[in-house]
């Protein structure tokens, strides 16, 4: 199993920066891709931007620019940096991987969720 661990959020008025952090612990093989997801009340959850372990990414249109994620394979946690922040980036973002488990002596490539981190942007 793997746990993962998220900090970094919190309040941040609008036009200011926040930095989230994402910590991947647990019995695993390794750690493969991993990303942030938001969601705002009422709708669905969203990529904001993943990172492979190769360090390979992806960023949703509506956030290029502003955010950048990146990782740290050695201490498996990964960030983002999110900067000129808008109010209608509140949201609760949430980390998200997969990484290769044992599972009954099988080698899985299963994917695993956080807990979730507030994010507020206040006008």
């Amino acid at each position: 199993q793997v746990q993962l661990v998220e900090s970094g959020g919190g309040l941040v008025q609008a036009g200011g920066s926040l930095r989230l952090s994402c910590a991947a612990s647990g019995n695993f093989v390794s750690v493969n891709t991993m990303g942030w997801y938001y969601q705002a009340p009422g709708k669905q959850r969203e990529l904001v931007a993943s990172i492979t372990s190769g360090g390979s990414t992806n960023y949703a249109d509506s956030v290029k620019g502003r955010v950048t994620i990146s990782r740290d394979n050695g201490k498996n946690t990964v960030y983002l940096q999110m900067n000129s922040r808008k109010p209608e980036d509140t949201a609760v973002y949430y980390c998200n991987a997969d990484a290769f488990t044992v599972v009954n002596g099988l080698i899985r490539n299963i994917e695993y969720w956080g807990q979730g981190t507030q994010v507020t942007v206040s006008s």
